[in-house]
């Protein structure tokens, strides 16, 4: 994607990549108008050769003529629009790749502000928009050729009308641009209040299971209904700008080919052209409001466009949440990991409750805290070697989900730093960042697809998923499915419960093999018995692999090597579970109540 983020730099891009496209249909689209332009000429030769002096050889010859220029205009049009649209489709897939890479960037801040609809609006109909201005620009090069073409054939017939259509079409043309401007307001106002209507309806039906719960159908419809309204409204008040710009033209045009056919009749009068010539002057006359309104209409699409242009340039020029930096983890996503404790190797072989975990040679995966302060979190110091099982409890949701942020780098401290084997995260690359350090949210989303295509979202190429799906206990999960692990599982997990959601989210998240792993409230909605399954399995599946939860289940803390308690947003406590539940009332009442 090109430096130039702005509404004329999208519009540029999509023109210059298809640039062979648009250059090829525009020929065609020539060919196509220069042949509409030379059927009247031709007509009005035949009618002085052959029809006012009979001459069957000469209608013969002549005719012939005509076919071929028919065949020339009807294959450089088909031809010609085949290559626009293949332009105009082309760019707009490039401009929601363009989109979709901006929202999915690691450094993120595309999202902020906009719903998902909205932004799903962005990628479709104005992605559609920009790409059809290829297409308009095909038809609207054509189309100048067949006023330049139709008026050198007048002039050729009569210099006073050809001189008349060189002098009107250029300013045609400039009252059409003229007329766009509103259209090109009125249009961006559409697709703003069309954007912001799909964001509430897809919110809606996001949570249509709770909005039924909490019968609360009414003001849901409610709300809708005045979205929708408002976008109607919008949409309306784009229709009649179009209307009136299209209106306007077309009574310009009309009058401008009036004049034409006026000044035409009065030369036939004087004597100054012949029958034939008279023929040909009537028939351009007919033929030139074609390509005339041809150009108003991609006057009005340009409008389109570049409003569309003006919010696809917002989205990939959005600031990201965090300054990227350029240095790369010390070793990629736990391959290290493995090499000092592979997969197979028990968790009592190389860590214990009771003790940290220790290797033979260096892991990759050591987390440091130092003195980090942002939002309600004040001088936090912890440091999490490489390959320790950490839990983490934060007596306040507020200052966890700010350490979350922190971790996964969607903000940067006020304060302090956070490391990565000695690398603040604030110098390593985004993408880098990614590929090492997970961070599982509780609310994790899952997509419309199989359920081995959710768990492998984020694996590594011909990994096995299986012992990770093992670990999340989503084994279980295959067997209710009919097709068991090819079964779909519906739009966000929809045939799914809120416990299956979370296991399958954990274990796309273990499948995802990073050095470092953090997960927040993984089990809130499983039962007890398979959260002590699934406390064991994560042990299992993250064996000499750093994994911090930041979570309250007494389950998964006491398979934790210690855990640390943050209250009043400052590091509280630090001991394995027993001891803070024997010796910390405050823990105690965090975690057991």
């Amino acid at each position: 994607m090109g430096a130039d983020t702005s509404g004329r730099g999208v519009i540029r891009r999509a023109v210059a990549g298809q640039r062979r496209d648009v250059v090829v249909g525009s020929l065609l689209g020539a060919a196509h108008q220069t042949g509409e332009a030379l059927v009247p000429v031709l007509i009005g030769l035949i009618v002085d050769r052959a029809v006012v002096r009979p001459d069957g050889g000469a209608l013969a010859l002549w005719l012939v003529v005509l076919a071929v220029v028919y065949a020339m205009l009807s294959y450089g049009f088909r031809f010609g629009a085949r290559a626009g649209e293949r332009a105009a489709e082309q760019a707009a897939h490039r401009l929601r790749l363009d989109v979709v890479r901006r929202v999915l960037a690691p450094h993120g801040g595309a999202e902020a502000g906009r719903p998902p609809g909205a932004l799903v609006n962005v990628a479709t109909e104005d992605a559609r928009r920009v790409g059809a201005l290829n297409m308009a620009l095909t038809l609207g090069i054509a189309a100048v050729v067949g006023v330049v073409a139709g008026a050198i054939l007048l002039l050729r017939a009569s210099v006073p009308l050809g001189l008349l259509v060189l002098v009107g079409a250029p300013v045609l043309m400039a009252l059409g641009h003229y007329l766009a401007r509103p259209l090109e307001h009125r249009s961006e106002a559409e697709q703003e209040r069309a954007a912001h209507a799909s964001g509430v309806a897809a919110d809606l039906v996001a949570g249509v299971r709770v909005l039924k719960g909490l019968r609360a159908e009414r003001a849901a419809v409610a709300r809708y209904r005045a979205t929708s309204q408002a976008s109607r409204d919008a949409n309306v008040r784009a229709a009649r700008a179009a209307a009136l710009q299209t209106g306007l033209m077309l009574t310009l045009t009309g009058a401008f080919i009036a004049l034409v056919a006026l000044v035409g009749g009065r030369l036939v009068l004087s004597g100054s052209i012949g029958l034939g010539a008279l023929v040909s002057a009537v028939g351009l006359a007919l033929f030139l409001p074609g390509p005339i309104a041809v150009l108003a209409w991609v006057g009005a699409e340009l409008a389109k466009a570049r409003a569309s242009a003006a919010r696809i340039a917002d989205v990939l020029a959005a600031p990201g949440e965090t300054t990227g930096g350029t240095a790369e983890p010390s070793a990629p996503g736990g391959a290290a990991a493995r090499t000092a404790s592979g997969p197979d190797t028990p968790a009592s072989a190389t860590t214990g409750p009771d003790t940290p975990t220790t290797a033979a040679t260096p892991t990759p995966g050591e987390l440091r805290l130092h003195r980090l302060g942002h939002g309600g979190l004040h001088g936090i110091d912890l440091t999490v070697p490489a390959g320790e099982h950490l839990g983490i409890v934060v007596t306040d949701t507020a200052d966890a989900a700010t350490l979350l942020r922190c971790l996964a780098r969607r903000c940067d401290p006020d304060q302090g730093r956070i490391e990565l084997d000695g690398t603040p995260l604030t110098e390593l690359a985004p993408a880098a960042l990614r590929s090492t350090l997970l961070v599982a949210e509780h609310d994790a989303q899952l997509f419309d697809g199989t359920l081995l295509d959710n768990v492998t979202a984020a694996a590594p190429a011909g990994a096995d998923p299986h012992p990770a799906m093992a670990a999340a206990a989503v084994d279980e999960v295959a067997a209710t499915l009919p097709g068991g692990t090819t079964g779909r599982i519906g739009e966000r997990g929809s045939s799914l419960s809120g416990g299956q959601r979370q296991r399958v989210a954990l274990a796309r998240a273990l499948a995802a093999d990073r050095s470092v792993l953090v997960v927040h409230d993984p089990t809130t909605a499983v039962d007890a018995a398979t959260e002590a399954r699934i406390a064991t399995g994560i042990r299992r599946a993250r064996t000499g692999r750093t994994t911090v939860l930041v979570t309250s289940s007494p389950a998964l803390l006491a398979a934790t090597d210690r855990v640390v308690l943050i209250d009043g947003g400052t590091v509280a406590a630090e001991a394995p579970h027993e001891d803070l539940v024997r010796d910390h009332p405050v823990y105690r009442s965090a975690v057991l109540t």
